[in-house]
């Protein structure tokens, strides 16, 4: 079945790629991380190598605000995939976005400051 306002549930995902998606749930989280860590790169890079135009705070805000974004993604992509299966990661998720949001905090109040 689909979750919600016209969504794609796992069943729909799985028919669309070909495989089970109920135990991809660490290449998600890798995924999550990799991205976060780009994400971290690409604003740093903004204001270390170029901060005449791109100031630190505007850096650790667009770096908030995607982090976000990309948590709530991997939230719903995991739960989508284990959906209607008797798995449950609740506690990798809850794991990994504690993790990235102390990151989050920390390299906003200590890097480029």
């Amino acid at each position: 079945g689909s979750g919600g306002g016209g969504g794609a549930g796992s069943a729909d995902v799985e028919k669309m790629i070909g495989r089970r998606v109920e135990n991809m749930t660490g290449i998600i989280t890798l995924s999550f991380i990799a991205a976060w860590l780009a994400t971290f790169g690409g604003t740093a890079a903004g204001y270390i190598y170029y901060p005449w135009a791109y100031p630190t705070p505007s850096g650790h805000y667009a770096f908030i605000v995607l982090t976000i974004v990309e948590a709530i993604g991997y939230l719903f992509s995991v739960k989508v995939c284990e959906e209607g299966s008797s798995k449950n990661s609740n506690g990798l998720i809850a794991v990994t976005l504690a993790g990235v949001a102390i990151g989050t905090i920390l390299i906003s109040l200590y890097v480029g400051n």
